[in-house]
């Protein structure tokens, strides 16, 4: 007799799609047997990942026998020297997705509220939906969050507002002030998760730390991550940032070892290998001003970004785009996911993959 399995498992997981990732090279060379193929669809560092992680993670090959430092204590001595904070402040994830799913495991019951951005995000409302509680989205502005409309989402069953600074998928981002006077409005209760896997691309002047908000507001949560800007995208190392109090509840659900002994070891060395940093903050910067001109040059739309990635509206509807740069070996990321079915995002990569992206989308194009 069969079992519908499906039906058994709670209503916020019955109501959940799998995560649907940037299609793997691998995978594109099997359906369509083509070789010479670019990924810009993950917004993976395009110098691959720092030597000196490189040299760490090769050396912890030797202790593979070994269980990792279940606390992690090397890599939150580190961090917490770089970003002047106590050790106690640290919860290291799986990568910042892990860091999400342990907020919302620990603060969302059956009923509660997750308020976060229309275009934000896809694991906002998977995280929600997995404690069986309700995922609420709030119009966007310009592509990025509206918090005016974000403070007037608020009821009695807000728990939980998560903000990504600098957004994903849109590469929107909020200055310090606006952030500043959200977060003087928002209750104390309520918890503010502040995205900031790109944090480290962004050269704006008035861009915000999220770190600056931790004292004056203990409701803040900043989540970080080692994929982007250090190359680790592979070894999946994430971090949380936050009160004492807050981290001590949340070390209560994270699961034993969940970072391995090589990814902490890793990111342990990319945070000193400051020339990595600086010259992939280089080719980002010079390849959104290349990518950029290249679409408007094509007559396509641009969101400006601010991160190492561009959405951009193809005028047309984006599936068919998307699949025809497969075929020229060139994979994208299309956004009809994020109900931006228009719109595709490309990542920055090396200046001659970025010059390989825009002379395939003109072939396309035409």
């Amino acid at each position: 007799m069969s079992q519908d399995f499906v039906a058994l498992a709670n209503e916020g997981v019955q109501a959940l799609k799998p995560y649907e990732p940037g299609k793997p090279i691998e995978e594109l060379e099997r359906e369509l047997g083509i070789t010479d193929i670019i990924k810009l669809a993950s917004n993976e560092s395009p110098l691959g990942p720092s030597p000196k992680a490189l040299r760490a993670a090769q050396e912890a090959l030797l202790d593979l026998h070994r269980y990792p430092d279940g606390s992690g204590h090397r890599l939150k001595t580190a961090l917490a020297k770089k970003l002047g904070v106590n050790s106690e402040q640290i919860t290291l994830g799986n990568g910042s997705n892990d860091v999400l799913d342990l907020v919302a495991r620990c603060w969302l019951k059956p009923g509660d509220e997750l308020v976060f951005s229309q275009y934000a995000f896809a694991v906002y409302p998977i995280a929600a939906l997995s404690c069986n509680a309700k995922p609420v989205v709030v119009p966007a502005k310009n592509y990025g969050h509206d918090l005016d409309a974000m403070l007037a989402a608020i009821t009695d069953k807000t728990r939980i507002i998560c903000i990504a600074n600098p957004n994903n998928p849109t590469g929107t981002w909020l200055d310090a002030n606006s952030l500043e006077a959200f977060l003087a409005d928002v209750p104390s209760h309520i918890l503010v998760v502040l995205d900031e896997a790109y944090f480290e691309y962004v050269e704006e002047s008035d861009y915000p730390d999220g770190l600056a908000f931790l004292q004056q507001h203990p409701n803040v949560i900043v989540a970080r991550t080692f994929s982007k800007m250090y190359g680790l995208s592979g070894l999946r190392v994430g971090y949380a940032i936050s009160s004492p109090e807050i981290a001590n509840v949340l070390n209560r659900v994270r699961h034993p070892f969940n970072c391995n002994s090589i990814a902490l070891a890793a990111a342990e060395a990319a945070l000193d290998d400051e020339e990595y940093v600086a010259e992939n903050l280089r080719l980002n910067r010079e390849g959104l001003v290349q990518v950029s001109q290249g679409l408007a040059e094509l007559g396509l739309t641009v969101i400006p970004s601010v991160a190492n990635f561009i959405a951009f509206d193809c005028g047309q509807e984006a599936a068919p785009v998307f699949n025809a740069l497969l075929k020229e070996g060139v994979i994208t990321r299309p956004l009809a996911g994020y109900q931006m079915p228009n719109h595709l995002r490309v990542s920055i990569g090396l200046p001659e993959e970025n010059q390989r992206f825009l002379q395939a989308l003109k072939k396309v194009l035409a």
